[in-house]
């Protein structure tokens, strides 16, 4: 998967850019953050702290540029003091929330089960039902990472049904369909699928039409609908090289290799493996070209 950003992660970010700066050197911190400059946030963060060591906006975004660094034992001390001084209770759901994803990277599920659980609460009793979505989403998230794949059903489930838009819907019907998925639940990933598809189509960025896509004709593969598989990987293969997303054409190219394959067509899905090879290797990906190994190498 390289979507890098999720639909989560823009929501956050887009709250803290608008919500959190109290200060100056806060501002400057999100703003380094925006920019990818840990370390000038980080610089930002201790000025606006060394003024004020219990400014709870300058704590999280000390956490957050932490936890950017790889710093996730940090960042969780962090967040736990900027939790511990927020006193209104969308402040506490914004603080728990990340407290549960820091738990979450260190694996330490039971704590950040708790944590997310408790954001749920908090968005309701501050009635925001996009982060009571994002609590359910988050839940399942952890569930699904232990295999505990019935329990994540059933969040994604929840948070599913607070969508307010079809990105949001298409997000949740992703995840329900990988679950699904998971489960070898094939016929009903394939029913979510289609729906996230449908949602993306018209609403998504161009990374998340070309992932939905891509995981549809998987999709469609698995259960042996070769002519629908066949007629979404081109489409996509198309698109993606159209629009510069080499990435995504050469992911496309391999997984409709796997078609050729089970339509008999051996030459036709060698040379699509090694297309998406070379496009791999004239990007310099190595982790792409590592995927097209993994995922071909017991294709013939």
């Amino acid at each position: 998967m390289k979507l890098k950003i999720t639909l989560s992660l823009i929501v956050i970010a887009l709250f803290f850019n608008n919500v959190y700066a109290n200060s100056s050197d806060t501002l400057a911190c999100n703003q380094a953050l925006d920019k990818g400059d840990i370390t000038t946030a980080l610089t930002q963060a201790s000025r606006a702290l060394s003024a004020n060591e219990n400014d709870k906006d300058a704590l999280i975004c000390q956490g957050r540029a932490q936890a950017a660094k790889g710093d996730m034992t940090n960042a969780l001390v962090s967040f736990k003091l900027a939790n511990a001084q927020s006193i209104d209770v969308f402040d506490k759901t914004i603080s728990t929330l990340l407290l549960g994803n820091a738990y979450k990277s260190l694996k330490h599920y039971d704590e950040a089960i708790a944590s997310y659980q408790q954001t749920i609460l908090n968005a309701k009793a501050a009635n925001n039902l996009s982060f009571e979505r994002l609590g359910h989403n988050a839940v399942g998230d952890v569930y699904f990472e232990e295999n505990q794949l019935p329990q994540a059903l059933s969040e994604y489930g929840l948070g599913s049904k607070l969508a307010a838009n079809n990105n949001e819907r298409a997000e949740g019907f992703e995840k329900i369909a990988l679950t699904h998925h998971n489960l070898n639940q094939h016929d009903l990933a394939l029913e979510y699928q289609i729906k996230a598809y449908l949602m993306n189509e018209t609403s998504g960025t161009l990374d998340q039409y070309a992932h939905t896509s891509i995981e549809l004709g998987r999709y469609y593969t698995i259960e042996k609908k070769y002519n629908s598989a066949e007629n979404v990987l081109n489409k996509i293969i198309k698109f993606a090289k159209e629009q510069g997303g080499a990435y995504f054409e050469a992911q496309g190219s391999y997984v409709l290799a796997k078609v050729k394959v089970a339509t008999g067509d051996v030459p036709a899905a060698k040379a699509l493996i090694e297309y998406a090879k070379m496009i791999a290797k004239n990007t310099n990906d190595k982790p792409l070209d590592e995927e097209i190994d993994q995922e071909t190498k017991n294709l013939f």
